[in-house]
């Protein structure tokens, strides 16, 4: 990874007494989300789990806390990106692998048993965070889609918590989740329109800043002609690590101001109805 290695902040690589150092001076635990998909031949396949990542140890590196293994996987038979599913048949044959694999389901009932089971292991997540003695727990989507079940989650367990008569006889049930995805907090914090793209020159950009090793420009067809299974406003060929670095410092800081207001006020967060709130470390009270 090309960002600074130290202070270590992922929770997997610390012993306890570096974990409860950490977690007392900053009570938030990060938790990354992904799949492993499509994003150019120049990207590898897990980009949107190491973008997660990446912003969430810069987060933790920056503005405390610690950072938890990422969730790789997601059902892909009902959810994946249009540039993936408009080039099924390309994507298979540099996979080497039958197209009817990327077709999505139309199963009613299959697609919702994947969201609930989904939707279930994030709750649980959150509840092994509030075990472990954070106070804040925070899903990092780096899959754009996965935003909508990181929110359901959030709601979920809020709402679990606000009913859970257990909150009142053990005080250290009282964790504050929320979730967040670079494009959306970005939009709705700095109201930048054109954040984010599904392997185009954002994405590669920003895993170019934190894993230049593992991607390769020099693959990409001839710039000006169309990319298998790439979108966006600007195309892969002008991605490049400063720029990269740059986005991922900002999402950063914006999830700093976010963690950093729920730690300090978490009775503003608790209720399900506003655990979602963002931006009140704008206003001049905080």
């Amino acid at each position: 990874m090309s960002f600074p290695e130290s202070p270590e902040v992922r929770y997997q690589m610390l012993r306890p007494a570096q974990i409860v150092a950490r977690r007392e001076a900053c009570p938030a635990a990060y938790i990354p989300l992904g799949n492993v998909e499509w994003h150019g031949v120049q990207n590898p396949l897990g980009a949107d789990t190491l973008q997660a990542e990446g912003i969430a140890i810069r987060a933790a590196q920056k503005g405390g806390g610690l950072v938890m293994p990422p969730l790789w996987y997601f059902a892909p038979d009902h959810e994946m990106t249009g540039y993936i599913e408009r080039g099924r048949d390309a994507i298979a044959r540099e996979m080497h692998l039958p197209p009817e694999n990327f077709m999505l389901t139309n199963d009613p009932a299959q697609v919702r048993t994947a969201n609930e089971r989904y939707q279930q292991m994030l709750v649980d997540m959150l509840l092994l965070a509030e075990t472990l003695g954070f106070s804040v727990g925070i899903l990092v989507a780096g899959h754009y889609p996965l935003i909508a079940h990181a929110i359901a989650a959030v709601i979920q367990f809020a709402t679990l918590r606000s009913h859970d008569p257990a909150r009142t006889r053990r005080p250290g049930l009282d964790l504050i989740p929320w979730a967040c995805c670079e494009p959306v907090l970005r939009y709705q914090l700095e109201n930048l329109a054109h954040v984010g793209d599904h392997g185009g020159y954002w994405e590669t950009s920003n895993v170019m800043a934190m894993y230049p090793q593992t991607v390769d420009l020099a693959a990409l067809g001839p710039a000006g002609e169309p990319q298998v299974g790439i979108g966006g406003s600007r195309p892969p060929h002008e991605a490049n690590a400063a720029d990269g670095r740059q986005h991922i410092e900002a999402c950063a800081d914006l999830m700093i101001r976010e963690v950093k207001v729920r730690i300090e006020h978490p009775d503003w967060f608790r209720h399900a109805a506003f655990t979602m709130a963002q931006g009140k470390w704008k206003q001049d009270a905080v």
